[in-house]
């Protein structure tokens, strides 16, 4: 029967114990996350459908087109047939006029403007996008910055939590010699000031947390616990990989733009060709000198051509490519301040991996004093005092130690950001 109940207990418990499990999360599933869930994103949806709302209009351009025209006018004065012929009556023209006319045209040849206009629509939104993508690329940064923050944290905590254990110790050791007559009771309350000193910085590193997972909860939009585990990124590095940012895309995409305009300039300067047949009602009609309301009809093929367009031609040339070289620079520019950036970095990384050597040793030194210190003052030879600072001189090495491995590996991540990688 016992058996039979610790079965079913276990199967009970069994979601809960399920539910209870600690949470972890990536650095890669947060920037992902953050990435998918930035209000920004939208913006995509919204650049393609006014990208086909553009293409969409160009090609009715060789849909038909119909207009409806009207006109009443007075005239001072007409044309006169300035001859006189006996017993023939030659009518004159009204000086009141009117006519309402509908024009259907349908368009043959627009010199490539309609095509130009689409290269530039399909260029722009390209650019238009991938400029985006370079403002959601900087949320990496930020949520770079933020777990890196909490990581360095934990770490913190962590070290408090050997101090604490180191203090404890002592505390009892102290406690023991107390009753033995051979310790002041001032000794155990100078360990009982210090515990209480990183019960303090516990709260305050524990509210500082608090409020960073909040923030990155923001971000990635999903609830994150605050027992959550941050799983340490790798440090691979791979320094000979080629800058691969979203700048030099946005840049090639602009190029392209640049490249498109030029097609515009050569599409206005060709001649158009269109079909037109137009109807109408008025007096006169096609006839001048009847003065009576007519129909008519007229239709034909129409050639248009702005050669004053030409004047203008070169200059216009000129300025894309003014603004094409001047994108070069920029490229340039951009390439230039980024390779300074990771030269800056790698330094800090080769920095903080030379640091990290020269920390295990001083811990291993502190702690030989702080073993040795903890001896004297067994044997009645060394103070409290010293034999705290002694513990805390330790515990920094070790405070210092966990803030360059977090500072080396957020370099490293710093590195891959500027990289692009």
């Amino acid at each position: 029967m016992k058996t039979k109940i610790h079965i079913l207990l276990q199967i009970c418990l069994f979601p809960c114990l399920l539910f209870s499990q600690i949470q972890e999360i990536s650095l890669e599933e947060c920037q992902r996350k953050a990435k998918d869930n930035y209000p920004l994103i939208r913006q995509y949806d919204l650049i393609s459908l006014a990208k086909d709302y553009n293409l969409d209009n160009l090609a009715k351009n060789y849909l038909p087109q119909v207009s409806l025209g009207g006109q009443a006018s007075y005239q001072s004065e007409v044309t006169k047939i300035p001859v006189k012929i006996p017993g023939i009556h030659i009518p004159e023209m009204n000086k009141d006029q009117y006519k309402i006319t509908l024009e259907v045209s349908q368009l043959i040849w627009d010199g490539g403007a309609t095509r130009s206009q689409s290269k530039i629509t399909q260029a722009n939104s390209d650019f238009e996008k991938q400029k985006l993508e370079v403002n959601l690329y900087s949320i990496r940064d930020k949520i770079n910055q933020l777990y890196f923050g909490i990581l360095t944290i934990d770490e913190q905590l962590k070290q408090l939590d050997v101090l604490t254990s180191d203090l404890q110790t002592n505390y009892e050791l102290v406690s023991a010699m107390l009753k033995n007559g051979v310790a002041m009771v001032s000794d155990q309350d100078l360990i009982r000031v210090e515990l209480l000193n990183t019960d303090q910085k516990r709260i305050e590193l524990t509210t500082l947390r608090i409020a960073y997972i909040k923030m990155l909860s923001l971000f990635i939009h999903e609830e994150i616990s605050e027992k959550a585990k941050l799983i340490l990124p790798d440090n691979n590095i791979d320094f000979s990989e080629e800058i691969n940012r979203p700048e030099l895309k946005m840049y090639e995409k602009q190029n392209l733009l640049y490249e498109s305009q030029e097609s515009t300039i050569k599409a206005k300067n060709m001649p158009k060709f269109s079909l037109f047949a137009q109807g109408g009602f008025g007096r006169p009609g096609l006839n001048m000198l009847n003065s009576d309301f007519r129909t008519y009809a007229v239709g034909g093929v129409r050639l248009s051509w702005n050669i004053g367009n030409l004047y203008t031609k070169k200059n216009e040339y000129r300025l894309i490519r003014n603004e094409m070289n001047s994108l070069e620079t920029q490229k340039e520019t951009f390439l230039f301040n980024t390779n300074v950036q990771l030269t800056q970095i790698q330094n800090e990384i080769v920095k903080y991996k030379m640091l990290m050597v020269k920390d295990k040793e001083i811990i291993q030194l502190r702690n030989r004093v702080k073993i040795a210190g903890e001896s004297k003052y067994k044997n009645g030879i060394y103070q409290m005092n010293d034999l705290i600072q002694d513990i805390n001189a330790e515990n920094k090495a070790r405070v210092t130690q966990s803030l360059h491995e977090m500072q080396f590996l957020q370099s490293i991540y710093n590195y891959k950001y500027t990289q692009g990688n």
